[in-house]
């Protein structure tokens, strides 16, 4: 385990960083708000528009980034490996939802998958601060964020039905 005041090294944030960047670019190349298909959903009135969701999605991939590296450094060594599977999994479901939503056009088949994330995320966030309580707290607003974006889905999902 690191020893407290320990900071976060650069290989670990660099590691964390690129995994994390490799799922918000994934994530924006099955992201297509511009469709016809998207455009004719009917969508809640409480929907942020759409240009809110790059500022505060790059934010949030700032933070991910940035508490899975200290989760990391933070964890004994038995727990390091268990740490970055949830994290590896965890981003691999951020990167899937765009696909599933816009890609393949079933708002149902997203809200499945993203309830998935919710519980990944709930997993991630209590091991990150079993490691280093600053690092779980780092990730609340991803899972906070990726909430509201589960009871966006789901009102999608059951207008269009």
């Amino acid at each position: 385990m690191r020893a407290r005041g320990k900071r976060t090294t650069k290989k670990t944030f660099l590691l964390t960083a690129l995994a994390t960047g490799a799922a918000a670019l994934a994530g924006s190349l099955g992201t297509t708000p511009r469709t016809a298909w998207y455009q004719g959903l009917r969508k809640p009135s409480w929907q942020p528009p759409s240009r809110a969701f790059p500022l505060v999605w790059t934010p949030l991939y700032g933070l991910i980034a940035y508490g899975g590296a200290r989760a990391l450094d933070g964890a004994r060594d038995a727990e390091r490996a268990g740490l970055a599977r949830a994290l590896a999994a965890n981003l691999v479901l951020n990167a899937a939802w765009p696909a599933l939503f816009f890609r393949a056009r079933s708002p149902r088949l997203a809200l499945a998958e993203i309830t998935l994330l919710n519980a990944s995320n709930a997993a991630l966030v209590r091991r990150a601060a079993r490691s280093d309580r600053t690092a779980g707290a780092l990730l609340l607003p991803y899972a906070a964020w990726t909430a509201f974006a589960t009871a966006l889905n789901a009102s999608i999902a059951r207008r269009n039905a």
